[in-house]
């Protein structure tokens, strides 16, 4: 693990590998070990991945007093990393809420993204009901922690089969997401709520895109992969089965494969 102290934060990250950059976002609530099957074999196979802990999760701070995180402070920090690591144009992947970052940061720095990965996510602004939800969850994840809410949605985040016969990958998710900083998920919830609609934006997208989604999920379903897909111009849609929100880790070997073949198109 490296530190770099970034905006009054201390960002905690990885960074393995030589080669073609690739920067991917884990989603919430939970932390860059997420990725570290993809790190694991890619930084072996030629590319250099760079994973890091949001502000406010894993190892990396969270401002004193700090209530809410926007989507566009997060992406603004991968830009200040990036800028300390050297990277000029980068494959940047993103699953759920780091999707959602991972569009934001192309909407702001487009001339950054040399490939766009977009796994388990969804282009729409949020919701009335969905800014009322989030902002409530955010309220009760500070008053409380975040102990209830990882215990309530992980048969989501995994689908029920998997945790029963993927123990290993349910305790890692359900770990990732119990010790996550409940400052730090409160005030993401609240930025979420807010987040406006990236549909116009990914009209716009000029290079190789791969949009992945599992079957079974129901965060983000197979529709909003759709949608990206038809708004994407020459972009790829992988559908996962067996999957729910999180196939990097639920269907590893099948995640990889397509990923792999994104990464050598987009080289």
């Amino acid at each position: 693990m490296s530190t770099a102290e970034l905006d009054g934060i201390s960002v905690a990250y990885d960074d393995l590998g030589t080669g073609l950059p690739v920067v991917l976002v884990h989603g919430h609530p939970f932390n860059r070990s997420m990725w570290r099957p993809q790190a694991e074999r890619f930084s072996r196979e030629g590319y250099r991945v760079i994973t890091a802990d949001l502000r406010g999760y894993g190892e990396t701070t969270l401002p004193a007093q700090s209530k809410k995180t926007g989507l566009d402070v997060f992406a603004k920090d991968i830009a200040r990393l990036a800028d300390r690591l050297g990277l000029g144009r980068f494959v940047l992947g993103g699953l759920s809420m780091g999707g959602q970052i991972v569009m934001e940061f192309h909407r702001t720095y487009p001339e950054r993204v040399a490939g766009l990965l977009l796994a388990d996510t969804s282009p729409q602004e949020e919701t009335e009901e969905g800014k009322l939800v989030r902002t409530e969850t955010a309220d009760r994840v500070f008053a409380e922690g975040i102990g209830w809410y990882a215990d309530e949605v992980l048969t989501k985040m995994v689908s029920p089969d998997n945790v029963r016969t993927m123990p290993d990958v349910a305790a890692h998710v359900l770990q990732m997401m119990r010790t996550t900083p409940k400052e730090g998920a409160a005030a993401a919830l609240r930025g979420r709520a807010e987040r406006p609609d990236y549909r116009d934006s990914l009209t716009q997208v000029k290079v190789p895109s791969l949009i992945v989604v599992g079957t079974e999920d129901e965060f983000t379903p197979v529709s909003d992969a759709e949608l990206m897909h038809d708004l994407i111009p020459g972009s790829t849609l992988a559908v996962i089965e067996g999957a729910a929100h999180m196939p990097n880790l639920e269907r590893e070997a099948e995640f990889n494969t397509v990923f792999a073949q994104f990464l050598k198109e987009t080289n």
